[in-house]
């Protein structure tokens, strides 16, 4: 039987954060305002003396979570390889990097750190005895255009199975089971002037698996215009989307066996509780069968310039009211 726990990524505010409407503390405070049990905690973006956990951040989060009653559950790094201006960090300085992050995540309390997948599967393997020293989970991010049965996740997968360890593995975005383009970029098209019948034939395309390259030469026929060349590469990258959930939800089945968090992906939740792109109806029956027990983090993209708050408080009781109505 699953164990849902909702919560939510502290990312989801970095709209109100960055424009200085939010506080660390504020976006805290909100987090349990509108239903998280945990959050997760962006470290290059809320923490003032990243790459480091200072001791005057760890009282004020401890102080946060006696005030709030809302922990840090998970520590999301960020692999810069680019940080360097004269080459690419090489792998050992990235395998260095990331034990800095279990180092932090554990001063913190945290109990999962979501690295990125320029962390390869042999550094992850190389990370496996770190993370069980420390008692703490380390888990590949799964984003468009990847899916569980891709062949860099299936390249993980083998490393993680092989190696034996429950402490490397997973952690899925729920933007990866979009049945439906992405509401604010298409919006956005159309505000800037592109035909709704172009959007539409741009869908259907994409519906029927036309190669990106074929898509833009049709598009360029009827429109050149740099809204719609925007919209399409959305379409065929980060917001991609097919006609049906299902293939990709059996590869997920077959993954959560190494999945510690799931991130609930919205870029727009209506009032009638629905994401516009993303069919939940459809994922969080199948997440159940498997019997997770962990947390479905909330993660409001800002690509339509909605309130963090609003999306966060409807995409929570979107979940809750979903696992009501499932009996999960």
């Amino acid at each position: 039987m699953a164990k849902f726990k909702v919560g939510t990524t502290l990312f989801s505010f970095g709209s109100e954060y960055i424009r200085g409407e939010l506080s660390l503390e504020d976006c805290i405070r909100t987090a349990a305002e509108v239903g998280a049990e945990g959050y997760e905690i962006v470290a290059t973006q809320m923490i003032p003396s990243y790459p480091y956990v200072s001791d005057e951040f760890l009282g004020f989060i401890q102080y946060c979570t006696e005030k709030y009653g809302i922990a840090p559950i998970c520590y999301a790094a960020n692999m810069d390889r680019g940080m360097r201006k004269d080459r690419d960090l090489t792998e050992d300085e990235m395998f260095g990097m990331a034990i800095n992050d279990l180092k932090q995540a554990h001063k913190l309390g945290c109990k999962i750190v979501r690295e990125q997948f320029l962390m390869s599967p042999e550094a992850m393997v190389r990370i496996a005895p770190y993370a069980e020293e420390y008692g703490i989970k380390v888990g590949i991010e799964i984003h468009n255009p990847e899916t569980p049965t891709s062949p860099l996740i299936m390249a993980y997968r083998k490393a993680f199975e092989e190696s034996g360890s429950k402490y490397i593995g997973f952690i899925p975005d729920f933007g990866i089971f979009a049945t439906r383009p992405n509401k604010p970029y298409w919006d956005q098209a159309l505000k800037a002037g592109v035909a709704e019948s172009t959007l539409k034939m741009m869908e259907q395309m994409k519906y029927d698996e036309v190669p990106q390259e074929e898509a833009t030469k049709r598009v360029r026929e009827v429109d050149t215009s740099a809204a719609a060349m925007s919209v399409l590469t959305q379409m065929y990258g980060f917001v991609q989307f097919r006609r049906s959930a299902k293939p990709i939800l059996e590869g997920l089945k077959e993954i959560m066996p190494y999945t510690f968090e799931l991130h609930g992906k919205c870029h727009y939740v209506s009032e009638e509780l629905k994401e516009a792109s993303i069919p939940y109806n459809e994922i969080l029956p199948v997440v159940a069968e498997t019997g997770f027990d962990g947390y479905i983090m909330s993660e409001y993209e800002d690509a339509g310039h909605y309130s963090g708050v609003e999306m966060v408080k409807r995409h929570i009781a979107m979940e809750n009211k979903l696992v009501k109505d499932l009996s999960l």
